[in-house]
């Protein structure tokens, strides 16, 4: 049975936009009578309501029906279209073009981060500190994502500050690309960086603009496994492009952020397109499948505050957050609505040790390894006699280092990509485990490399206990990220009614931008710390290893 209120004539019209086969409808008074009465608009007193019978399905207008025209226009339109097959079809390809949108959205806005970094010894001298690269690659993304959540105020215009990201993105690349000096390079990278932050907070809030949790969750999978599949795609783009130079190359790479305005304008669909699918309960510590396709094959219909109704539904094909004309026209009418530097504080501080502090060690144990640690795991290049798996893939010392590398990226791909691929999230009070393994497995992998856990005579089986660690510190730094972003989307203040103030329902959608925005800068600062742990950690290793005898790291 599935309640379906009708407000107005409007209302009507909007349920008769969906492709349907016709199906019989009756119109009658709830508390009796006859359709003649119904249609001809003598239903008695206002407290009157008006019930439609479709199929078995109870259909209850959210107001009394006591006008003849009204009642007379229900009538007429006995020929509702509301087959179970077309819906699931229309729904299904909307939850696949809303997967679509935020796979692309994380999977061009993280990969010039990676093709810098793949680029960073083609990009400056060799006198140059590499580290420099890593810091400008890193530093404005977490300027972006402290400043924008806690300093800005008011309502996020998505479509202006996604363009915006773009300009800067491109503009980035191309100064990289023209310019052969030091300086203007590195700023090149600075602005791909902020774009870079800027646009995964973004992505990140604009998820939450999705109802229910559930349709909000499956944006914020595929967004991860996009982010993942970065890696992967950005050091393949970059090993293609290589060969065509610093100037043709990142001029190439250029033109990628052009796919996420085209993918917002013309893909993504409005957040209107999925009210009332789904209930709207709290996930956070029930699972519930973020579905492929709705639970139940009918959409019940949820009438919108007007200034949602003008800006999102008028909004398709313009992207999801319709006419920005609208919006702010609805915001004057409404005032201004934002929170609080109090109201920022108390949101953040039940996010701090929860979610904040684990996303920090994480990322802070993730890159120590791969930026001072992994560069001194090489051992002698094995021959076919010794191992003939690993001589196909090792043929010099520097090989070891893109291996781990690319280990890494393809289990970080395949953990960020768990809640799209069905894997239940973490139980919240897990969230703290990722970072754990990570601690050990970073101290196991010092350990290994500064003395060695087999000694310097087995090589082969020191070689897949790297490798095997390697993998479990990409799926963990990947699982971290996938699940503390899902499940701080998933705590909400319950959604306002039809007749709530409208102040309140916009203060309550800040909220929870603020709070997925909030937690975004801790692993960017775990990243900037390791950069500066990763070089001494690095030197010290390698002395290490000298001093009981492998002269390895030293050729590299």
């Amino acid at each position: 049975m599935l309640d379906i209120s009708f407000n107005t004539t409007r209302d009507l019209e909007q349920l008769e936009r969906i492709p349907m086969q016709p199906i019989n409808i009756s119109v009658r008074p709830r508390g009796g009578g006859d359709l003649s009465a119904a249609t001809s608009g003598q239903l008695g007193d206002e407290d009157s309501e008006t019930t439609a019978l479709v199929s078995g399905v109870d259909v209850q207008p959210a107001h009394s029906i006591s006008e003849g025209p009204l009642a007379k226009e229900t009538a007429e339109r006995a020929h509702l279209f509301y087959p179970h097959p077309q819906i699931q079809r229309w729904s299904r390809r909307l939850f696949v073009k809303l997967g679509l949108s935020f796979f692309l959205f994380g999977l061009i806005n993280n990969v010039l981060y990676v093709i810098i970094l793949s680029a960073a010894l083609d990009l400056v001298p060799p006198s140059t500190p590499k580290g420099i690269i890593a810091f400008c690659n890193i530093f404005p993304a977490l300027l972006a994502k402290l400043g924008w959540p806690y300093i800005l105020k008011g309502r996020i215009r998505y479509a202006k500050r996604l363009v915006g990201c773009t300009v800067i993105s491109v503009s980035g690349m191309l100064v990289v690309a023209l310019f052969d000096s030091l300086a203007m390079r590195l700023l090149g990278i600075c602005c791909a960086s902020f774009s870079s932050g800027l646009g995964e907070l973004t992505f990140l809030q604009l998820s939450t603009r999705y109802h229910p949790p559930s349709v909000a969750g499956h944006s914020v999978g595929y967004f991860a496994s996009g982010t993942g599949g970065a890696g992967l795609v950005g050091a393949f783009l970059w090993w293609e492009l290589r060969n065509l130079g610093v100037r043709t190359g990142v001029g190439l790479s250029s033109v990628l952020p052009l796919v996420i305005p085209i993918t917002y304008f013309l893909l993504l669909p409005p957040p209107a397109a999925f009210l009332g699918m789904g209930d709207d309960a709290d996930y956070d510590d029930a699972h519930v499948q973020p579905p492929s396709v709705p639970p139940s094959p009918y959409t019940p219909y949820v009438p919108l505050p007007a200034d949602d109704a003008e800006s999102t539904l008028q909004g398709v094909g313009m992207g999801a957050n319709g006419s920005e004309g609208e919006m702010e026209r609805a915001e004057m009418r409404k005032g201004h609505v934002a929170l609080s530097a109090q109201d920022k504080w108390r949101l953040v501080k039940p996010l701090l040790m929860k979610y904040m502090m684990p996303l920090f060690c994480v990322y802070l144990f993730e890159y120590t390894i791969n930026q001072g640690i992994s560069p001194t795991l090489v051992y002698p290049v094995p021959s076919p006699s010794e191992s003939w798996l690993m001589s196909k893939i090792i043929h010099s010392i520097r090989d070891y280092y893109p291996l781990w590398q690319l280990v890494y990226q393809t289990t970080v791909f395949f953990s960020r990509s768990s809640i799209s691929l069905g894997i239940p999230p973490l139980p919240s009070r897990l969230l703290f485990l990722p970072a754990l393994l990570q601690g050990f497995i970073m101290l196991f992998l010092g350990f290994e490399s500064a003395v060695g856990v087999f000694g310097d005579s087995s090589p082969g089986a020191s070689f897949w206990m790297v490798f095997l660690l390697i993998a479990l510190e990409g799926t963990c730094g990947g699982l971290a990220y996938i699940n503390a972003y899902y499940r701080v989307g998933q705590e909400h203040r319950p959604a306002a009614g039809v007749d709530a103030d409208e102040r309140d329902a916009e203060l309550a959608r800040q909220e929870r931008e603020f709070r997925i925005g909030a937690i975004g800068m801790a692993d960017s600062a775990g990243i900037l710390v390791a950069a500066l742990v990763a070089v001494p950690t690095e030197v010290d290793l390698c002395r290490a290893q000298v001093a009981r005898g492998k002269m390895l790291c030293k050729s590299l």
